[in-house]
């Protein structure tokens, strides 16, 4: 009987393992293999002619804006490297005549962005001088001081006699005692007076080089003071024909554009190119620094047929081409590749791909170059 059962539960053991190791299969039509879940068709899909289906509330999550491009007659650009300078005329350097010792002004020293009027004190320049050099002015000082005391005795004695002596004499006398009282206030000035840094311009803090206690240099920098809304910008041109053909200039700081006003031409190359300055005004330069590098976009008096896109259409292809998508129906749109020039910074203007009435993304055109 115990054999029995014992050969009994060995059999069920066998088939329990064979039955674990037997792969399981399911029902026809519901074997899903291998295979990935397929996308929703209700999302963004990349189409296998590469256009984009995007449905109207992905483009309306996404944020998606179009424009319908025009052909006009655009200026022929050219981007140059610059930078920002300080307006001579609205800016200005402290400088000390002196070698000494800083002292703070009436509010304390200034520091990098503090506001400035002009004519007010920054700080104090106390003179540093040798200690002979001290000690001589001292010892002049008391001969000075010596001579003063005769001659105002002297002019109070031709005061009383003044019945018997000359009118011109006691002129002469008090000339001289008036001299005396001068050169002693000049030279004791010199002793004890502190030199004011004074503020040439109204402006803001630039830079600020100097603690409480520093001994600085005669004309040493201590202080710059620009107007933010004034500065100039330098670019290098290295076709200095560029010069004579400068229609108009912008300066693009983020998404504002900023005009400039040209100055002229240097007549002399520097780096093998040639200065070109301009002037810029406006708020939007509160942003900037001097020395700052930035980018002009000379609009020279050429013309040339092109459609304007703004510089957020353009994308990179797989082929690393530049495309901008246009949307060529309700939900799909169409890579195009496209040549362009340089336009004001904040546009571009396209050559070829483009025609005019075609729809281009402006907003939104990097997410739509990211579906896969």
């Amino acid at each position: 009987m115990k054999q029995a059962v014992t050969n009994r539960l060995a059999g069920l053991c066998i088939v329990l393992a064979l039955a674990a190791a037997w792969p399981a299969q399911a029902g026809e039509g519901h074997d899903h293999g291998d295979a990935q879940a397929a996308p929703s068709a209700n999302g963004p899909q990349r189409q296998p002619d590469g256009s984009v289906f995007m449905p109207k509330p992905a483009q309306r999550q996404l944020g998606v804006r179009t424009m319908v491009t025009e052909e006009a007659e655009l200026s022929r650009s050219v981007e140059l490297n610059g930078k920002v300078l300080m307006d001579p005329n609205a800016g200005g350097k402290v400088q000390p005549l002196n070698a000494g010792r800083i002292e703070p002004g009436p509010r304390g020293l200034p520091h990098p962005g503090q506001s400035v009027r002009k004519g007010e004190v920054l700080a104090f320049v106390v003179p540093s001088t040798a200690p002979i050099e001290r000690s001589n002015q001292s010892a002049q000082l008391a001969e000075l001081r010596a001579a003063k005391s005769l001659a105002e005795k002297r002019v109070a004695r031709l005061k009383e006699l003044s019945d018997t002596v000359p009118r011109k004499d006691i002129e002469a006398a008090e000339s001289e005692a008036a001299s005396l009282a001068e050169r002693i206030a000049a030279v004791g000035g010199g002793l004890a007076t502190r030199e004011a840094l004074v503020a040439p311009v109204s402006g803001v803090i630039a830079s600020a080089h100097v603690v409480a206690g520093q001994v600085v240099d005669a004309r040493e920098l201590l202080f710059e003071i620009i107007d933010p809304s004034r500065l100039r910008i330098e670019a290098l041109a290295f076709e200095p024909a560029l010069a004579a053909n400068v229609g108009s200039a912008t300066l693009a700081i983020g998404d504002q554009r900023v005009p400039l006003e040209f100055l002229g031409a240097a007549r002399s190359l520097r780096e093998q190119a040639l200065p070109l300055g301009f002037r810029a005004q406006g708020a939007a330069l509160n942003s900037l620094a001097v020395g700052q590098p930035v980018r002009v976009f000379v609009q020279t008096k050429q013309k040339a047929k092109g459609i304007a896109v703004p510089v957020a259409s353009l994308m990179k292809s797989p082929a690393n081409q530049a495309v901008v998508w246009v949307k060529t129906a309700p939900e799909r749109f169409e890579p195009r590749v496209v040549t362009t020039e340089p336009l004001d910074g904040l546009r571009v203007s396209v050559t070829s791909g483009l025609k005019a009435g075609d729809r281009v993304a402006t907003q939104g055109a990097t997410l739509i170059n990211q579906v896969r």
